[in-house]
């Protein structure tokens, strides 16, 4: 019988956080990343298919289990929270409207649009 593995409960908390602030699902994130990553700047002289940061690393640990986190999961998590709180305190007057300021949320999976 397998043990069950428990996790510190800041982290615990933490996933909770992240899961609540990454409010799209993986699917509509890469889709995101990839047009992000499609633009005009991603094809310099070395262009690459690669998923722009952070929003790559935001993608793999949405794809991950609570029991399989590192700890540099773990400063990511905690940086994208704070990023999103950030982004969110400082709401423009037009809101959601405001383009760039929505994109800067999805870079980081939340769009404001779907708040709960």
């Amino acid at each position: 019988m397998a043990r069950e593995q428990r996790l510190d409960p800041e982290v615990e908390q933490l996933w909770q956080d992240f899961h609540d602030r990454v409010n799209v699902s993986s699917d509509r994130l890469r889709s995101w990343l990839l047009t992000q990553g499609s633009g005009e700047d991603a094809f310099g002289a070395d262009p690459g298919l690669d998923l722009p940061e952070p929003g790559r690393t935001i993608l793999a640990i949405k794809r991950k289990r609570k029991v399989d986190l590192t700890p540099g999961d773990v400063v990511t998590m905690r940086d994208t929270v704070a990023q999103v709180n950030r982004l969110l305190d400082a709401r423009p007057a037009l809101g959601a409207t405001d383009e760039q300021w929505r994109h800067d949320l999805l870079d980081l999976g939340h769009d404001p649009l779907a708040e709960r």
